[in-house]
């Protein structure tokens, strides 16, 4: 049975408050338990919660969901119906947000790849609103991420006042080119799509986001270099 069909048989079970039972894990990394329903079941919830906030749920957005959160064609209806479940329950997004959060508070990349998960869903009718910037912004307070961190990753899907090549890194301005490189490692590390398919646990559909972000973080470390004057060199 896909992981849609037991959504779909367990949806309103899913979305129930989350108990204070949480799960510990012994090690970090970019994915999720196999087969946690659960986590699958918060990322429905917020997901449609999401294209709900402003107001208006759009098919680009139901779209977008299928194609970042991958959907076999055969899961399609089954998906749909659960979407819907979450986006009429009276419950808030917190509750999915808390519940995601705190199962896997020690993989903040998996956290990240959450929210740029729903930053594409947001982006996918071609413009973002005030509300559902604002809803992004509280899913990030809730998965640990402070407001650097925050304005980090909307960099690297929208864009910064200005085109800050620092703020995509989350570097100050008067941070020594070694604090740069070594940020830029990292977020390489944790991104880069080779990362992704060298975990095989790592859920497929981050890949497509992977390469986005990859290419954002280096652009953004190639300008710094350029614009200190430092010579290209393997890093």
């Amino acid at each position: 049975m896909s992981i849609w069909l037991q959504l779909s048989s367990l949806a309103r079970k899913a979305f129930e408050p989350d108990d204070e039972t949480g799960t510990d894990v012994a090690a970090l990394t970019c994915a999720p338990d196999p087969g946690d329903v659960e986590f699958t079941a918060a990322i429905i919830g917020l997901s449609a919660k999401l294209a709900k906030a402003d107001g208006l749920v759009t098919t680009d957005e139901v779209a977008a969901f299928a194609r970042v959160f991958t959907v076999a064609p055969e899961d399609r209806a089954s998906m749909q119906r659960v979407f819907n479940i979450a986006r009429q329950t009276v419950l808030g997004y917190e509750s999915y947000a808390r519940r995601i959060a705190k199962r896997y508070r020690d993989r903040p990349c998996l956290l990240e790849g959450v929210l740029d998960g729903l930053f594409r869903i947001a982006t996918s009718d071609g413009a973002i609103t005030a509300e559902e910037l604002d809803y992004l912004r509280s899913v990030a307070g809730h998965f640990g991420f402070g407001e650097d961190q925050f304005r980090r990753i909307k960099a690297s899907h929208l864009g910064h006042d200005g085109d800050d090549p620092y703020l995509v890194l989350g570097v100050r301005h008067d941070a020594s080119f070694e604090e740069v490189r070594a940020a830029y490692r990292r977020l390489m590390l944790q991104n880069h799509p080779d990362t992704l398919a060298a975990t095989k646990s790592a859920p497929r559909e981050f890949e497509p986001v992977a390469h986005e972000k990859s290419a954002a973080i280096t652009t953004a470390y190639a300008r710094i270099r350029n614009e200190r004057g430092i010579l290209t060199r393997a890093d």
